[in-house]
């Protein structure tokens, strides 16, 4: 029943920064851990951070000190922060939510984010 809307991806060039969002257009308090993941062209899908309710934040090694990421629980907005960006970047972010209980997952459609050179 919860709904995954992302926007905020576009093409910027090397160095540059983006702010991901991510809203839940439903049954927001079934929301627990939600989180960004990425997919390259050709690639695996790949954690880029996590952060609970409480805002608890992990990332993957390489969105370390660049990315943050953020949460409005009121809102049921997530939010990825981009900053010092470089091609290798590039792919499409997923938003993901966890419900209680750890049963279901749900994605959003995707965003596509392109660094270039």
């Amino acid at each position: 029943q919860v709904q995954l809307v992302e926007s905020g991806g576009g093409l910027v060039q090397a160095g540059g920064s983006l702010r991901l969002s991510c809203a839940a257009s439903r049954s927001r308090f079934a929301i627990n851990v939600m989180g960004w993941y990425r997919q390259a062209p050709g690639s695996q899908r790949d954690l880029v951070a996590t952060i609970t309710r409480s805002g608890n934040a992990v990332y993957a090694d390489s969105s370390q000190s660049r990315f943050t990421i953020t949460r409005d629980n009121a809102m049921g907005t997530l939010y990825l922060q981009m900053n010092s960006l470089k091609p290798e970047d590039t792919a499409v972010y997923y938003c993901n939510a966890v419900l209680y209980g750890g049963v279901s997952s749900i994605w959003g459609q995707g965003t596509q984010v392109t660094i270039s050179s």
